[in-house]
Formats: C-alpha cells, structure tokens, sequence
C-alpha cells in the first residue's frame, strides 16, 4: 500500500488497519519462529506499514487539531 494511498484514509480507517496488520505482524512471527516462513521480507513489509498508518494517522490528528 502506496502511501498517498494511505494518507487519504480516515482516522478510524487507520485504526482498524493498524490493529489488523499488528495482528498479522504477531501471527508472521509466531509462524517465523516455529518454522522459518517462504518469505522473510513479509514481516520488514508488515512492520514498515505499520509506521505508515500510524504516522498518517498522527498527521491527521494534528491536521484536524489546527482547524
């Protein structure tokens, strides 16, 4: 997911996703640590998204504060 894609998200969208994807974060460790997973790569992806959604969601925070 592209962020400007992201970026034009609400806050509870953000929300929810982010919950989502550390769910799914937590589930690709788990299954990493019993077995080594095909690709690695999923958890460096899933925890990059993670810190998009939560720095467009801070942004749109502080942008509905100002206004």
């Amino acid at each position: 997911m592209k962020y400007s894609n992201i970026k034009s998200l609400s806050i509870n969208i953000l929300e929810e996703k982010i919950i989502k994807e550390k769910e799914n974060l937590q589930k690709l460790k788990f299954a990493n640590s019993i077995s080594p997973i095909e690709n690695p790569m999923k958890i460096k992806y899933s925890r990059k998204l993670i810190a998009m959604l939560k720095t467009a969601k801070n942004k749109n925070k502080k942008n509905e504060n100002k206004n």
